[in-house]
Formats: structure tokens, sequence, C-alpha cells
């Protein structure tokens, strides 16, 4: 039975081999000149600002969960309508109601504000919070 997986182990060994062996070489023959603004944290194009420690505001949260949420929907979707005409009706009820409740999380945001990228507002809810 473990005979089965020898060829499993012998590939992650050389992939591991390779990857050691490759970042070694790399870091050898490599230049290495650290300066300050190399070793600064780069984000977005953007200088850093304040503590890592601050919190965000929850409109970024809700945001992500939006693209998460659609990203799903394009998952279920995208795979029923390639098919659709071999599907029954039942199907077709159940992905209209999925896509309403969507719908209806999507308003929801929207009333919130979640989209409402007022730099202002928002930091000042994250001060208030």
């Amino acid at each position: 039975m473990i005979e089965q997986y020898y060829p499993i182990f012998v590939l992650l060994g050389v992939a591991i081999f390779l990857a050691i062996v490759l970042m070694s070489l790399s870091r050898l023959l490599g230049p290495y000149r650290p300066n300050t603004n190399k070793l600064q944290p780069y984000e977005s194009g953007m200088d850093p600002v304040g503590q890592a420690k601050d919190r965000y505001s929850i409109a970024f949260y809700l945001v992500a969960m939006e693209f998460i949420v659609f990203d799903i929907e394009v998952v279920f979707i995208y795979p029923w309508a390639v098919r659709f005409m071999d599907h029954g009706t039942g199907t077709f009820i159940a992905m209209v109601v999925f896509i309403i409740v969507l719908f209806i999380g999507l308003v929801y945001t929207l009333k919130k504000g979640t989209l409402d990228w007022d730099l202002k507002k928002l930091k000042y809810e994250a001060i208030t919070k």
C-alpha cells in the first residue's frame, strides 16, 4: 500500500531540494544591498501611515464580503447557465430565489453606504467607534 505513495514522496523531496538549492544560489550569487527605502513596508504605492494595530472601518470588511459573495454567485450561476436547457423549472426557481437573496443583500449594503468612499467620513467613523 505504501509503495503507491513512493512517487509522491520522491516528487516532494525533489521539489524541496530544488527550492532550497535555488534560494541558496540566489542569496549567494545575487546582489544584496539593503537600504532604508528597500526595507520600508510597501502598501499599494502609498506610504504607510499610523500603527498596524489601528482599527479599520467596518465598510472595508463589508466591501470585502460583497466581493466574496458575488464571486461565489458567479461560481453557482455560470454552470447553471451553461446547462440551463437541461434542467427543469425547479432549478430555475431556485436560481431566481438565490439571485433575489443576493440582490436584497446588495441593497442592504448600499443603504448602509459601504460603497460611498468618502475618506473624511470613513476616518470620522473609525475615530468615533
